[in-house]
């Protein structure tokens, strides 16, 4: 029977990057992907200038770039309270929240896995595809059994690593309870190129009437549009020409420069879902542990999924690296305190960002015009931003309380 000292199930972003660190570091490492090819789940292509940060210390950076990462270095917030030219004057730069990062980092999901899962096996993983696991063994004795090829494989691990998202099969396993909040809005995304009057060095955000839309640019006329809406609008992209109707959608008189998304063509699914957040009170258990999405996700309405991901990815390497003794009962609490804290504070963020660009009508028009007003003056009342941008540590602690969430919004729950 075949002992690696890390099986790593799940070789999307998350587990083919801490792949490739370990290997690199000289340990053995079986990674496995179910899926034969990487597809577009319009999901995890942004990542946070903190997030840039994380990669250049888990040494990927380089990599990201030369299979085509591209910087975004402006961001304009559009509204239907204000006019456009209001608004691009208060264009912010991106630069200023990570030491030598010029911005966001986008990167084609797709394209963005296949890099780091090739990148593992180039450094010496056993990187295998089309793997469906069939049986795992936690606790004192970690292993698991695979099939590939009709063949079943039954191997013996010091660590098993759930790397396998949302519905995690190791988290499942591991008997890890996953707490979820209540649902804000939909929120739908797609993939559209030819846009190529869209200024590749700027994203935007706006609401208008009942819809707010995200835009942030791949280069080369690639642009991953979403759109936030209603929930009790569940089927209002849904049907044949549902990518049309949802480009006609980002038309607003607020933000004219939005044409160039309208004459986009897509260039991938329309898919969408609920925005919520998810989380773990301990993303371990004996024999295994959990990074990623599998551990608990942020609220897509501030896109820190993978600059979530990568920080996970470099402290629990970091631990590894740093002890020989993988089943000391401590050793992943360092990372378990700083990520309940790091996901409490994002949710926080997550939630004013929500409650001021996710909601609609008169009263939310209103409660946008007056913090747009009080904030032009009283930056702190857009401090969450920074905790986006720069990461939830750059904040200090009493902008995550229900005080400040009812100065923000006029409201102390959410």
């Amino acid at each position: 029977m075949a002992r690696y000292d890390l099986c790593i199930v799940g070789g999307g972003i998350g587990g083919s990057a801490l792949a490739t660190v370990m290997a690199r570091a000289g340990r053995s490492v079986l990674l496995l992907e179910a899926a034969e090819v990487f597809e577009d789940h319009v999901r995890g292509e942004w990542i946070a200038p903190w997030g840039v940060t994380e990669t250049k210390r888990v040494g990927l950076y380089d990599l990201l770039m030369g299979a085509g990462g591209h910087h975004v270095g402006r961001h304009v917030t559009y509204d239907e309270s204000r006019a456009a030219e209001v608004s691009e004057a208060r264009t912010l730069p991106l630069s200023i929240f990570a030491e030598g990062v010029p911005g966001p980092l986008c990167l084609g999901h797709p394209r963005h896995c296949q890099t780091l899962f090739d990148e593992a096996k180039a450094a010496g993983a056993d990187a295998r595809r089309g793997v469906s696991v069939t049986a795992l063994r936690l606790g004192d004795h970690p292993g698991l059994t695979f099939e590939q090829d009709g063949q079943a494989v039954e191997v013996e691990a010091r660590l098993i690593v759930g790397a396998d998202g949302r519905t995690s099969q190791v988290r499942e396993a591991a008997g890890i309870r996953l707490h979820q909040d209540a649902p804000h809005h939909w929120f739908a995304g797609l993939l559209i190129e030819g846009a190529d009057n869209w200024d590749p060095d700027l994203q935007a955000i706006g609401t208008e009437d009942d819809f707010g839309f995200l835009a942030f640019p791949q280069g080369d006329g690639r642009v991953r549009i979403y759109g936030g809406y209603a929930l009790d609008e569940a089927k209002r992209f849904r049907g044949p020409d549902a990518s049309r109707r949802f480009l006609d959608t980002f038309a607003m008189r607020s933000a004219p420069g939005n044409q160039a998304l309208v004459a986009g063509r897509p260039a991938g699914p329309l898919h969408s879902y609920i925005n919520a957040d998810s989380w773990t009170d301990e993303p371990f258990a004996p024999g295994v542990v959990l990074v990623g999405d599998a551990a608990g996700w942020n609220d897509p309405i501030i896109g820190l999924g993978l600059s979530i991901t990568y920080r996970d990815v470099r402290i629990v390497s970091e631990l590894l690296k740093g002890s020989e003794d993988w089943e000391a009962a401590g050793l992943f609490q360092p990372y378990a305190e700083e990520r309940a804290e790091r996901m409490r504070r994002l949710r926080f963020a997550a939630g004013l960002q929500a409650g001021l660009d996710m909601e609609f009508g008169e009263a939310a028009k209103a409660r946008r015009r007056r913090h747009f007003e009080v904030a032009a003056s009283d930056l702190t009342l857009s401090i969450h931003s920074v905790a986006v941008m720069a990461g939830p540590e750059a904040v200090p602690a009493e902008y995550f309380t229900p005080t400040h969430r009812e100065r923000v919004l006029g409201r102390a729950e959410g």
